[in-house]
């Protein structure tokens, strides 16, 4: 069993195809035997991932930050809840935690993220497998920045490959798991 951080939206007003995407990816994660490392939220895609999760067997393992436990938005289903005093320990406790990172459909949060664990990736800070799920082609613009950041040589064709990009989420699961036993 691999732990399975996962980063995504936790906005309450996106369109339900990304809801159902969020739930399918945590199912499949519960299914496969993994535990979900979320951001211990109960809202938006954040909570539908930890309810697929669950839905699928899984364990679910939140991290939260206080102010967002203040806000009443912590998945108190959670097997495990960690309470931490900010976002930025939230953040060195996910990345602890996982055995690999799976990037869901988000916004500036959501991209915070997945820069900090691939940086940190690419100071060999850890060596877990980082996955962006390009349903889609939401993250198709991002993809095709990076590819010209390496043309431009601002980013090592290395870096970009430790970027793994799936389109669906049996594909994303697969390759994650692959990249797990490598």
């Amino acid at each position: 069993m691999a732990s399975i951080g996962v980063f995504c939206a936790s906005s309450q007003r996106l369109d339900q195809r990304w809801l159902d995407l969020a739930h399918q990816v945590g199912v499949e994660i519960g299914r496969r035997g993994h535990e979900l490392v979320s951001g211990g939220g109960c809202v938006g895609m954040m909570g539908a991932v930890a309810d697929g999760a669950r839905d699928g067997g899984g364990r679910t393992y939140g991290v939260i930050p206080q102010s967002l436990v203040d806000l009443e938005v912590a998945d108190t289903k959670s097997d495990e809840l960690v309470v931490t005093d900010g976002m930025a320990s939230r953040k060195t406790m996910m990345i602890e935690r996982a055995d690999a990172f799976v990037v869901l459909p988000g916004g500036l949060g959501t991209l915070d993220e997945l820069f900090e664990v691939w940086t940190t990736a690419t100071l060999d800070l850890h060596r877990k497998p980082i996955l962006l799920l390009d349903a889609d082609g939401f993250y198709a613009g991002l993809v095709g920045w990076l590819r010209g950041l390496v043309d431009q040589e601002f980013v090592r064709t290395s870096a970009l490959a430790m970027l793994l990009v799936a389109g669906d989420v049996t594909a994303a699961l697969d390759l994650l798991e692959e990249s797990l036993l490598r």
